[in-house]
């Protein structure tokens, strides 16, 4: 039995040395007309494609995701928008961000975009909200598409009214409600520059 449980250790402690160190991010709840405020680009598409790589400095794994959008909601993206994530995968080497933003190929989703430093590249175009900054687009079970939150796993700093609970929670938001919440604070936005609620 102590045979067994010092292999079950050695091999628990092997697969934690083949991953690289997953770094803690601190998500402060952000409401949707904060993020619609703090975001250059919101867009709802779909992912073409990603490709993980190490950075200059060979210290960080980045990954660069395609996304078609479907609709652009703020900004501009064209026909083809790269966003630069955290974290990724090369060769037997992984670097996972916990609370980062995941986004997938084929799958669609709604993201709040901004300009940011990453390891080793500067003024990329990424998810500054990590998890919170991405609403994945599922089918709900009345069959109509909704978008839930990332964030919905991840613990929240509470907001200045003591909010936790992502936008929409875990059922999320019927995506058409979530396009028309975002239209409208860009709306509100245009009419008073800066301003959020």
């Amino acid at each position: 039995m102590m045979r067994r449980l010092r292999r079950g250790l050695g091999v628990a402690a092997l697969g934690a040395l083949a991953a690289s160190p997953a770094g803690a991010t601190t998500l402060v709840r952000a409401g949707l007309d904060a993020m619609t405020a703090s975001s250059g680009t919101i867009v709802h598409g779909e992912v073409l494609g990603a490709r993980s790589y190490w950075n200059a400095d060979h210290t960080f794994i980045l990954t660069d995701v395609r996304i078609a959008p479907r609709e652009v909601l703020k900004g501009s993206a064209g026909s083809e928008l790269t966003l630069t994530l955290l974290g990724g995968s090369v060769g037997d080497r992984t670097v996972m961000v916990v609370g980062g933003a995941e986004l997938r190929p084929g799958q669609a989703y709604v993201v709040f975009v901004g300009e940011d430093d990453l390891p080793g590249r500067v003024g990329v175009q990424t998810v500054p909200g990590h998890a919170q900054g991405v609403f994945e687009v599922q089918k709900g079970a009345d069959g109509g598409w909704r978008a839930v939150s990332q964030a919905n796993d991840h613990s929240m700093v509470p907001d200045a009214l003591g909010r936790t609970e992502v936008p929409g929670g875990r059922e999320g938001l019927a995506l058409p409600a979530l396009l028309d919440t975002i239209r409208q604070a860009v709306a509100r936005e245009a009419v008073t520059p800066g301003g959020t609620r």
